[in-house]
């Protein structure tokens, strides 16, 4: 019966054992191509291939385009359908996917807009080896904030004049008007190379530590720490390519090999991320902190007096004590009838300016007169240089306000304080939702003015200049306004109103939407001061608001809008040009045809920070014929 059956096989079948070859030959197939395809991800074959989360070179050969032609279609036509939106959340579930091994600037980068440039950045990165390198990104230099007594109101971002910094913040209102100084006088500094040198100094020393570890790596390591110590010394002594020494090239040829190499050793890719963000928040540190004492260097300048005028300050002084005095006639200083005007300073050059433009453009100097009220310091230089210098027919009267004697002020001698500014920031009135702010510097009365109506007590009315001012036309027309009740006649700031600076008025009534004004040019009616008795209000409002704001500057602008409130005469915008220490885009057109500039803000036109385009108003009222002026270097 076996061999029956197995004689029973018909002819055409196939034999077992043949059947069984293929069927192992199959399976064969089937383990080779399950090897292949890691072994496609491992060697970056891949690459060839789209991916929804990255954005990679395409390296596929001409036989593999045939093979993907068909996925290729596809995958556009509905990429192409897809929505900005869907788009923009993949993305960001693929950051927040790969979030350990992305630097900690890609969310900011991905905020900006840069969405698909910097997971491009980080995807091209990565070696073909299978182990990650270091962002791009993490190797480039962070981010950095992108500047009188002054008081800052709030803080936010003006659109107009300020631009922001990386992290959406105005480095205007973080640094003060340092900013604008420092992107208007940027520079191009001549430094490719030595660049160039620090940044493979801040690679070599992020891999040195992964390659000191490997034993078989030991020549690699030295020759790395040996580049590294060249460079170290290099840049220490060089700041520009023109320090460099001359065989710099080679040395930094020489440190892209060992780089290189570097990169080519596996090595444990969490220990060079490590070692990179230690580098970066280093270098991150240390750039906040030059910034910040850059700004704090740039305040200590605007709020010094230049070396030049402390010169020219101290010899009118010695050469005022070494010549004869002859006191001028003092009927001209307390006749009512002439035209007064009072300047606080102790700048001499400054007040010069003011007195002389004023007198240059008035059609009658003769009945013009100038008090200058300064200190005991600046007192003597000031009483020798207006002698020296003639002002036309105007006379000018210099007052030492420390050694005045008056009732008000018998029981606590008075110290000159000049205006002071205050920084505000503020949204529109109008429509503050719309989210616009702007930053302006407000200059107001200081304590010093207070005094006007016992220090001229026989005068009726006076014009008050800040010191920052420049005459351009006649200003007789101040002096035939009929302001009615009102006391002081001030260009009104009605973009901030006092319904906004509540929390600074204290609990005092007072109508909100009464506009700010400001001093710089201000006729007084001292007999109405007089009569309202606004002196003895400022003093009380001065000793309540220090109460709450724990010192008088604080205290010195609330008191001051209160004490006028509804004693403000609107004088037209027209008669100020305002901004000029601060703003860098007035129009040109308007600077020319104002009757006075006022340059508020921190860069005076006798800094050296001062806003060039606009110091040429100033300058050319300058006395530079005087000899003292050449000895001092003033006019350089």
């Amino acid at each position: 019966m076996k061999s029956g059956s197995l004689g029973a096989v018909p002819s055409y079948g196939v034999p077992a054992k043949r059947r069984w070859r293929g069927f192992v030959i199959a399976v064969l197939g089937l383990v080779i191509l399950s090897m292949l395809v890691p072994l496609v991800f491992l060697l970056g074959l891949h690459n060839g291939f789209h991916s929804s989360g990255y954005i990679y070179e395409q390296r596929s050969t001409p036989s593999s385009h045939k093979v993907l032609e068909s996925y290729d279609r596809h995958n556009v036509g509905h990429t192409e359908k897809k929505s900005e939106g869907e788009k923009s959340s993949h993305v960001k579930d693929l950051i927040t996917k790969f979030e350990p091994t992305l630097p900690k600037d890609v969310m900011k980068n991905y905020a900006r807009g840069n969405k698909n440039s910097t997971i491009s950045r980080g995807a091209n990165e990565e070696k073909h080896r299978g182990v990650k390198a270091p962002p791009k990104s993490a190797l480039q230099p962070p981010p950095t904030s992108n500047n009188p007594k002054v008081g800052r109101i709030e803080q936010v971002t003006d659109p107009k004049t300020n631009s922001p910094d990386e992290n959406g913040k105005s480095c205007e209102l973080t640094y003060g008007s340092y900013c604008l100084w420092q992107q208007k006088h940027k520079e191009v500094m001549k430094d490719a190379m030595v660049k160039k040198l620090k940044d493979q100094l801040f690679v070599a020393r992020s891999y040195y530590p992964s390659i000191a570890k490997l034993p078989a790596q030991d020549k690699l390591s030295r020759e790395l720490k040996q580049s590294i110590q060249e460079l170290e010394h290099v840049l220490s002594e060089s700041s520009t390519d023109a320090d460099l020494p001359p065989l710099v090239e080679t040395k930094s040829e020489k440190m892209q090999v060992a780089i290189s190499k570097a990169k080519s050793v596996p090595v444990v890719c969490d220990n060079v991320d490590k070692k990179l963000r230690q580098i970066y928040d280093l270098t991150e540190d240390e750039a906040d902190f030059h910034m910040k004492q850059s700004a704090f260097l740039y305040k200590l300048n605007v709020l010094t007096m230049p070396k030049s005028f402390h010169c020219l300050a101290l010899k009118l002084t010695v050469e005022y004590f070494k010549s004869s005095h002859d006191e001028a006639d003092s009927e001209k200083f307390e006749d009512s009838s002439l035209r007064h005007y009072v300047i606080f300073s102790n700048n001499v050059l400054a007040a010069s300016v003011v007195i002389n433009s004023t007198v240059t453009h008035a059609k009658v100097s003769r009945n013009q007169v100038f008090h200058v009220l300064s200190d005991g310091q600046n007192y003597y230089a000031m009483k020798l240089w207006f002698k020296k210098n003639n002002y036309r027919e105007a006379a000018v009267q210099v007052l030492n306000v420390e050694h005045l004697e008056m009732d008000s002020i018998k029981d606590n001698p008075s110290q000159l304080s000049l205006p002071e500014e205050f920084r505000v920031s503020f949204r529109s009135y109008d429509n503050p939702s719309a989210g616009q702010f702007r930053t302006e510097y407000v200059s107001m009365f200081s304590h010093s003015h207070y005094l006007l109506p016992d220090i001229f007590s026989k005068l009726k009315k006076v014009v008050v200049l800040d010191d920052d001012v420049v005459i351009q036309q006649d200003l007789s027309a101040l002096w035939n306004l009929d302001m009615g009740e009102k006391v002081n006649g001030a260009v009104q700031f009605c973009s901030v109103r006092l319904g906004q600076l509540k929390s600074y008025l204290g609990g005092k009534g007072f109508s909100h939407n009464s506009c700010a004004w400001m001093s710089g040019l201000n006729i007084i009616d001292l007999v109405k001061w007089r009569k309202l008795g606004l002196t003895q209000t400022y003093k009380k409002l001065i000793k309540e608001l220090s109460k709450q704001k724990g010192f008088n500057i604080a205290a010195t602008w609330p008191a001051s809008l209160l004490t006028f409130e509804n004693k403000i005469y609107p004088l037209n915008e027209s008669w100020v040009r305002s901004g000029l220490g601060y703003d860098y885009k007035i129009d040109s057109n308007s600077i020319k045809t104002a009757p006075v500039l006022h340059y508020n803000g921190k860069m005076k036109p006798w800094l050296d920070l001062g806003i060039p385009n606009y110091k040429s108003y100033w300058k050319k009222f300058l006395n530079k014929e005087d000899q003292l002026l050449s000895e001092c270097n003033v006019n350089s």
